[in-house]
């Protein structure tokens, strides 16, 4: 009996792993044990770095809620804790939005908690 092998799948998989590779430079793009590698790669740090973006977002959010507070008189611990006190459940996204695009809005919370 003759040797079988699936040609349909390997190709299939080959081409998906290329098409991924699209854009790619040099052998990345078009030389397969390359482009597999670099796509593995590709595929690692995306995936670490889905959580790296949202540690980096609210590193952003906390330096422009800071720089808000400090407008004010306070510091971003005091504002934070004083707003824990008040029952005032405003995020830090929202809260840094506020501070950086409606300052009026930001100063109006600011002087509740005081």
């Amino acid at each position: 009996m003759p040797r079988s092998v699936n040609t349909v799948a390997s190709r299939a998989r080959r081409k998906r792993i290329l098409k991924l590779a699209k854009g790619y430079f040099g052998r990345r793009k078009n030389v397969w044990t390359v482009a597999k590698n670099a796509v593995e790669k590709a595929g690692v740090y995306a995936y670490r770095d889905r959580k790296v973006k949202k540690r980096e977002f609210r590193k952003l959010w906390i330096q422009r809620i800071n720089a808000g507070a400090r407008q004010h008189g306070m510091s971003y611990s005091a504002l934070m804790g004083a707003l824990k006190n008040a029952n005032i459940e405003l995020n830090r996204k929202v809260l840094a939005d506020l501070a950086m695009n409606h300052p009026e809005a930001f100063a109006a919370i600011v002087a509740k908690v005081k």
